[in-house]
């Protein structure tokens, strides 16, 4: 009962991506083709956001819902990590027209041929968690 407030913050969060029409297809489809700003101003202003809201946690020690100090470590910043994750993220989010958030949301709309999307990326995931060790990081 006492995490009912992520269910609703998340319930309200896919209507809003839902009514935004970040999780159509055609949307997607238009920012891949280069043909609308869109996708782009979105995931533009959640980028913005983000590093406000990152820089706020980390200026006010802010912590987690335990109470634990949430700390940001360092990554390695290698190319060829970002280089072949982002291609195959970008592979998969424009064969099946959504990336992993939207999928559930995708669900709550009557779209249920997604659940094969989601065993996909959950394969992947396992498979990553497999390969882990032999992939550059």
């Amino acid at each position: 009962m006492k995490y009912i407030k992520f269910l609703l913050v998340g319930i309200l969060f896919g209507i809003a991506l839902s009514k935004g029409q970040v999780v159509s297809w055609y949307r997607i489809y238009e920012m891949f083709r280069f043909d609308n700003f869109h996708m782009y101003g979105i995931i533009g202003s959640a980028v913005v956001i983000g590093v406000f809201i990152v820089q706020y946690m980390k200026r006010t020690s802010m912590k987690d819902i335990q109470g634990h100090l949430i700390t940001f470590n360092p990554k390695n910043m290698s190319i060829s990590r970002y280089l072949i994750g982002g291609i195959f993220f970008g592979l998969g989010w424009a064969m099946v027209g959504a990336c992993p958030g939207p999928m559930y949301i995708l669900i709550g709309k009557g779209f249920f041929l997604i659940f094969v999307v989601i065993a996909g990326a959950l394969a992947g995931t396992y498979l990553y968690g497999v390969l882990r060790s032999k992939l550059p990081h």
